[in-house]
């Protein structure tokens, strides 16, 4: 088996002719930018594009694959360069069974799947062209679905406050929405991580994946997994989700929780943090709360209990580049120069070829990222956590 690096929930935020897909995406954000920014800038192997569906993705992916920039595997996806796209779809179910909106992933092995399931779709919702919109069909029915056409179907970002599976789909159980047995993973969101999660009795049967969510090109790979495959393709993922036959997630690299924007609970007023079980904020006397994803967990585990939790990969917590204090574009630019991509720097270069490149203060500062050991002042209401200049340890 090959490691190889995957990040599975990447937007589409403009096609090439300029129209809007992810509304809230960036302009940049285009078919042939992320293609070129997963291979050649961050270094991943496998990507999700979750936007797909789009007809006019889907004409692009299809020129691409007309002009030989795209090649469809025998094995599912399509492949660029060093890298391999595996077709997907974010959708969001709001049914007579949901309490709130819950946003879901679907993968497909090609693009003829992919045209049958956005021909299908286009049929349940009200603009087929833009990203993660409303269907109106009966969950079970869309898992039925995505399992038709050969495809995954996996509940996105899983305990954020707005618009997922536990923050706001469910009162207790996925089962009061979805087929448990049409599930092929849950992604955990970046305000949680597998520690959190692992104390939910229900959720044993699943991996855990964890994504980027990217809405820009500077977010993809923020979070990622790495998979142990024989070769990157759709069929290998699919195993690996199934743990079979030797494939497998072998860890997850994720934001440590406290850098999330949902982490802890705060007054939707005054962002306040709310730390107990107060009634009222305590400074502004707001009544209302954004329920953190942390206190969400608590939550979650008094009804399913779990004590004898299944064994997982190492989840490892990194802070993304971006985060790091003082690493400009000039210095980003220079380590990307001497280690190719971002899985160089963070995965093969030592931290004595890290000092040969950038300050030691700026090496050092890498080093402790990428081994979880920044402290980090916790995020929630919408705001992201911050990473403060000291760390454990210094005095």
């Amino acid at each position: 088996m090959n490691t190889y690096y995957a990040d599975l929930h990447i937007h589409i935020g403009r096609t090439r002719s300029g129209k809007a897909v992810k509304i809230t995406g960036a302009k940049s954000l285009t078919l042939a930018n992320v293609l070129e920014t997963a291979n050649y800038r961050k270094g991943l192997n496998l990507i999700g594009i979750i936007d797909s569906h789009s007809p006019e993705v889907i004409e692009e992916m299809e020129e691409m694959v007309c002009t030989g920039e795209l090649t469809e595997l025998n094995g599912g996806g399509l492949k660029y360069r060093d890298l391999v796209l595996i077709p997907g779809s974010e959708i969001e179910i709001y049914d007579k069974n949901c309490k709130g909106p819950i946003h879901v992933l679907a993968y497909f092995p090609n693009l003829k799947a992919m045209k049958q399931f956005s021909g299908w779709m286009g049929r349940h919702l009200k603009n087929i062209r833009l990203s993660s919109q409303r269907i109106y069909v009966n969950a079970v029915i869309l898992q039925q679905k995505v399992k038709e056409l050969q495809g995954l179907f996996i509940p996105a970002h899983v305990f954020t406050p707005f618009k997922s599976l536990f923050g706001r789909g469910v009162s207790k159980s996925l089962q009061e929405v979805f087929d448990p047995d049409l599930i092929d993973g849950i992604e955990l969101g970046l305000s949680s991580d597998t520690f959190m999660a692992e104390g939910l009795k229900e959720l044993n049967p699943y991996v855990f994946i964890t994504n980027s969510d990217a809405h820009s090109l500077g977010k993809i790979a923020r979070e990622y997994q790495a998979l142990e495959l024989a070769q990157p393709t759709f069929k290998e993922l699919a195993w690996a989700l199934q743990e079979k036959e030797g494939r497998r997630i072998k860890s997850n690299y994720g934001l440590n929780p406290l850098l999330g924007k949902y982490h802890e609970t705060v007054c939707s007023k005054c962002q306040e943090k709310i730390t107990g079980q107060e009634e009222s904020c305590g400074s502004c006397g707001g009544v209302t709360f954004i329920k953190g994803v942390s206190k969400r967990i608590q939550e979650l585990k008094g009804y399913f209990p779990n004590p004898v939790p299944r064994k997982r990969p190492a989840y490892i917590h990194q802070v993304p580049l971006e985060f790091i204090p003082g690493l400009g574009p000039k210095l980003m630019e220079r380590l990307l120069d001497a280690f190719g991509t971002e899985m160089g720097i963070i995965h093969r270069a030592s931290a004595a070829d890290l000092q040969k490149v950038v300050p030691e203060k700026i090496a050092e500062y890498i080093d402790l990222a990428r081994k979880g050991q920044l402290v980090i002042e916790a995020g929630g209401g919408g705001r992201y956590g911050k990473v403060r200049v000291l760390h454990k340890n210094r005095k």
